[in-house]
């Protein structure tokens, strides 16, 4: 039976460390030279893509290509999944074709709606609800960096959106201490203990992470929300409050001087682009596994 990566609600615990477990062998194996490239060896995955990416695109295609396998890319440009034919006919279409598919969508409907038709893993790639494969990655790496999950205090400050929605299905699973500081009315999807106050959010925490103020398809909220986020920007005076050790991360891409400065992203405590090199061996595991038919 088949399995899809839609969010991280639908993996156990188990399942989350399976895919860690092979993550770090194959970022080791690549460090020391090896190949892997039986592993998917003849296999072919479809990306859909309705908006923008460097490291979504590139981890996914280079992925494959270490693995042994070949990714299609099919940007749409001025139309959206479903507007030529419906999602099902495309699903129904690319089963016959290709082993997987990766999709980058607005509409979350959109991504459950191919893997319900679709008898192939459908991975969700980012949508305007859930980021997955971002935030199997952030705690990947913070497994790397601290050595555990449980009971790890992340701080997360700003927007209520798809990557925080995504870090409060993945802290349930693991174990995190998950406290969010957002501004009122842009609160997550789920009913959970909110703070305004940045300084009770970082208190303690093992680690602090933001996100883009506006998002992909927001540009024309851009200026409003500028303002209103203002006071929700990562700097060295809120990290005072925060522990010497304390992390930080940023799913990228970053608007420097806006939701995080040049001084913190730029700083020994940031692990941002650890991150995004983790981004290539997280997917390469997801992908090793969904084909195969293992997870």
């Amino acid at each position: 039976m088949k399995k899809d990566l839609i969010s991280i609600k639908n993996l156990s615990k188990q399942e989350i460390y399976k895919i860690f477990n092979l993550a770090a062998q194959l970022k080791k194996e690549q460090r020391q030279g090896k190949r892997h490239n039986h592993l998917l060896a003849g296999k072919t995955i479809a990306m859909l893509f309705e908006k923008p990416s460097l490291r979504t695109r590139m981890t996914f295609e280079v992925g494959m290509y270490q693995l042994g396998g070949h990714a299609v890319y099919e940007r749409l440009i001025g139309e959206k999944i479903g507007d030529r034919e419906s999602v099902q006919d495309v699903a129904r279409n690319l089963e016959r074709w290709v082993d997987g598919i990766v999709v980058r969508t607005f509409s979350h409907q959109n991504v459950t709606d191919l893997a319900k038709v679709a008898n192939i893993p459908v991975i969700n790639a980012l949508t305007d609800m859930l980021h997955p494969c971002q935030i199997l990655t952030d705690m990947f790496t913070i497994l790397e960096k601290k050595g555990r999950l449980e009971g790890i205090k992340v701080a997360y400050i700003g927007d209520g959106n798809n990557i925080c929605n995504s870090w409060i299905c993945g802290a349930e699973k693991t174990g995190i201490i998950l406290k969010i500081a957002c501004p009122e009315g842009y609160e997550p999807f789920k009913d959970m203990t909110i703070t305004h106050s940045l300084e009770e959010a970082v208190k303690d925490s093992d680690i602090i992470y933001t996100d883009a103020w506006a998002s992909m398809g927001q540009e024309s909220e851009k200026e409003m929300r500028n303002k209103v986020f203002q006071a929700f920007q990562i700097n060295k005076k809120l990290l005072s409050n925060a522990n010497p050790d304390v992390l930080v991360m940023h799913c990228l891409p970053a608007h420097r001087g806006e939701e995080i400065t040049d001084e913190v992203i730029d700083s020994s405590n940031a692990i941002v682009f650890d991150e995004a090199e983790n981004r290539l061996h997280v997917q390469k595991a997801i992908l090793s596994l969904l084909l195969r038919n293992e997870l």
